[in-house]
């Protein structure tokens, strides 16, 4: 059940990882709308993205279901975290609150 639980929130920490790169592709200046959506940035990530599913159908196999919620709720905090440290994204003070408040709540839902 442990590694269950660890290989879900691996699962939601390489979603996040996708989304950023699909975000850094956004940002990016292409030389046609082909090139927009078939490049390196967007294949990876979506690759990332289909791993993360498998990891998914895995850790669902034997995790409690009630644990599911918790584990997309850090979504946004791996979020936030890799877009200060990739996108060089401020973090204001309303992230900040964001995140104070998922943790919160993940805690009170795990004790």
């Amino acid at each position: 059940m442990i590694t269950a639980t660890i290989i879900l929130f691996l699962s939601v920490f390489i979603s996040a990882i996708s989304q950023i790169l699909l975000k850094k592709s956004a940002l990016k200046k292409w030389k046609n709308s082909l090139r927009e959506y078939l490049n390196l940035y967007v294949i990876t990530a979506y690759t990332i993205f289909f791993t993360a599913v498998f990891l998914d159908l895995l850790a669902l196999r034997k995790v409690n279901l009630s644990l599911v919620p918790v584990a997309e709720a850090s979504s946004y905090i791996f979020v936030i975290i890799l877009s200060r440290i990739f996108l060089k994204e401020k973090l204001s003070k309303l992230k900040a609150l964001a995140i104070l408040l998922i943790v919160t709540g993940i805690i009170i839902f795990l004790y």
